[in-house]
């Protein structure tokens, strides 16, 4: 599969894609939702997803209630997939544990904001009132936040994409059969 080149890879993370967070159910089974998500951490110049990771955590936010919050605090495992369907189709896969944060203990209300500007405001000054109205309605409800800890990581760009080499072997020795020649 076609790697994320390091630039592209940061650039995709700072967008406001939709992020699908898998947690286990007490039963085992996967439970998924989409969430927003903010990254912050370093993407090295010559990032690898496993020679060389990028350096850095997750947070996601939530409320006190969801099943998914109770889930995470159950059992931290996750997984985290980031899509945008493009073209070029790209996503970012991670693996890791999930710590909960809440008040007062830790002041969750910075990175709220931050998540409230990246996908509520898009970087664009218009949506500031868009963006504090958003942000007062949070603060009215029993939020906390997930420091999310890669362990694995998986980052794809098809824009990159030529098929796998044993594909490529395959198609050239069809262009090359008799029979792929009658065809023709």
């Amino acid at each position: 599969m076609a790697r994320m080149r390091p630039d592209a890879w940061r650039d995709f993370m700072e967008q406001p894609h939709m992020g699908v967070l898998a947690s286990l159910r007490q039963d085992g089974r996967p439970y998924t939702i989409p969430l927003w998500f903010l990254w912050d951490g370093d993407i090295a110049d010559d990032a690898h997803p496993s020679r060389n990771p990028p350096s850095g955590h997750l947070w996601l936010t939530g409320t006190l209630g969801r099943v998914w919050c109770k889930q995470l605090m159950n059992d931290p495992r996750m997984s985290f997939c980031i899509e945008a369907s493009g073209p070029p189709a790209q996503h970012v896969e991670i693996d890791g544990t999930a710590e909960a944060f809440t008040l007062p203990d830790f002041d969750i209300w910075p990175v709220s904001r931050k998540l409230a500007e990246k996908y509520v405001g898009l970087g664009e000054p218009a949506n500031d009132d868009a963006v504090d109205a958003f942000f007062a309605n949070m603060q009215t409800e029993p939020r906390m936040l997930f420091k999310v800890t890669p362990e694995v990581w998986r980052a794809i760009d098809l824009s990159v994409y030529r098929g796998k080499r044993s594909d490529r072997e395959h198609q050239a020795a069809q262009q090359d059969a008799p029979e792929a020649q009658a065809v023709r």
